[in-house]
């Protein structure tokens, strides 16, 4: 070592106050801190550098934090586990995206990770293992960029949509909405949301696989567009004439299922209570019973022309109904008139259908819209952290379809949870947090190796058969 750049190494060490050291790369000199990490499984001390600056005659010029990438330990297990899933989506999304593909990949792993809003989310990438797999431009600026392309391309998402919709014949429809100020958003009209306000808003139609329990298509829609309207765009996009659609009660009328008749679709479409084709007496003539998450439920059926009417009673339902409105004649609110009125609709739930089929399996198909209820909450608390950054319509439908990509690995992973009967045992966020114990670590010599693996992550990892801790990673 030169004498100039010794005495720059002595200066630097006692104001640091930290092990450093010198390295010479060609004709020029580095200064880094150096730091050792214990290798459990090699039994001895691997070194750690961490770059400063250049050393010059003239003194330590330090390095941009942005240009030199000093991190040499990563989160390895939750991304692992997210990259393994997204790996089935990544041909479809290259051959639709191919110049954009990497970042929708790392936006949606992040988001699924934690609800990240969009600034954040490049520091919160490059603490993942995958930030040096895989090169994604995540700074705001790319990414407000890239939104705006993947937004104005729909015919793009719509045939990653098809994709996803070859392999399942049960789907469920809805339509909600999150609440919008902004002026420069075309899409923001207003419309009557779920709560029956009349408010600025925008919509979103998602179509959710019952079969394969994920979500398989979304589409932005105006503030002003109607449930019924929504589904007829929907249908008439997308081809989803061999498969039974179920609906929200919010889609009932008298005209749908002539439409839904005349696509060749077969449909589940639950009624208001005051249908006039709902006949309450049933169940009185058919006394049929199932239980349902420990709830007795008895039902009946009847044929309506070329349909079948299905009316099911929930026990404890009809119970807790009645229980509210005798409180509420004993208030002087409701009289006996109203209680006879509306005593033979408490708890009951009318079911239209062309299926002729076993109450019970028109019941759960019915049921399964509540998967679609948690994904609804999940997209409308992501919109929140970001609704500043979304300032025209692109950059809206664009966001969406990332949230989309993003509730499918999730629901996913629920999958995953649900076939080892771990669903309500552990969360998602649960599972995924005890994953991102486990670290890697990028040594100077170009190897590579896992941390300590808990013992949590490694029981879940056998437990849920996920593979994530090759053996050559642990040597």
């Amino acid at each position: 070592m030169e004498e100039w750049v010794r005495n720059i190494f002595e200066q630097e060490k006692e104001k640091r106050k930290k092990p450093l050291e010198v390295k010479k790369l060609g004709n020029n000199y580095y200064l880094y801190i150096s730091t050792t990490v214990w290798d459990k499984e090699e039994r001895k001390r691997k070194k750690l550098s961490r770059y400063i600056g250049r050393i010059t005659s003239s003194g330590l010029i330090e390095g941009r934090t942005e240009k030199y990438n000093v991190r040499t330990i990563f989160e390895y297990g939750n991304a692992k586990l997210l990259f393994d899933i997204a790996e089935e989506i990544i041909s479809p999304l290259r051959k639709v995206f191919p110049n954009c593909y990497k970042e929708i990949i790392a936006m949606s792993i992040v988001k699924t990770i934690q609800n990240t809003p969009l600034k954040l989310i490049k520091s919160k990438w490059e603490k993942l293992y995958l930030s040096k797999e895989i090169s994604a431009s995540l700074s705001p600026n790319t990414l407000t960029n890239r939104l705006k392309i993947i937004g104005s391309d729909w015919n793009s998402e719509k045939l990653f949509f098809d994709h996803l919709l070859l392999n399942t014949k049960h789907l469920i429809f809805d339509l909600s909405s999150i609440i919008s100020y902004s002026e420069n958003l075309h899409l923001a009209e207003k419309g009557y949301n779920s709560n029956h306000l009349y408010l600025k808003q925008v919509n979103f139609a998602l179509i959710f696989s019952q079969d394969m329990n994920i979500p398989v298509a979304i589409k932005v829609l105006p503030g002003s567009i109607r449930d019924i309207k929504s589904f007829k765009y929907m249908i008439d996009e997308m081809n989803l004439s061999s498969s039974v659609i179920v609906l929200d009660r919010g889609f009932a009328s008298y005209d749908l299922p002539g439409l839904l008749k005349e696509k060749k679709m077969k449909f589940i479409l639950p009624l208001r209570r005051n249908f006039e084709m709902i006949d309450y007496s049933v169940i009185t003539e058919n006394c049929n019973c199932f239980t349902y998450r420990n709830r007795g439920i008895y039902w009946g059926s009847k044929k309506i022309d070329s349909n079948f009417l299905y009316l099911f009673e929930d026990v404890k339902l009809r119970a807790e109904e009645e229980t509210v409105f005798i409180d509420l004649r004993s208030s002087g609110i409701k009289d006996k008139d109203d209680l006879l009125k509306e005593k033979n609709k408490f708890g009951r739930i009318a079911i239209l259908s062309n299926i002729e089929d076993d109450g019970k399996n028109i019941y759960s198909l019915y049921k399964s819209r509540e998967e679609v209820e948690i994904a609804f909450d999940s997209m409308k608390n992501e919109m929140e952290n970001d609704k500043t950054y979304l300032s025209d319509d692109d950059s809206v439908r664009g966001y969406f379809f990332i949230s989309f990509i993003s509730l499918y690995l999730y629901f996913r992973i629920l999958n995953i949870l649900r076939q080892k009967d771990l669903i309500g045992k552990i969360s998602v966020q649960e599972l995924l947090f005890e994953l991102s114990k486990v670290y890697i670590i990028y040594y100077n010599d170009g190897k590579k190796r896992l941390s300590e693996i808990t013992k949590k992550a490694e029981r879940l990892d056998k437990l849920l058969e996920l593979n994530l801790f090759p053996k050559e990673l642990m040597s």
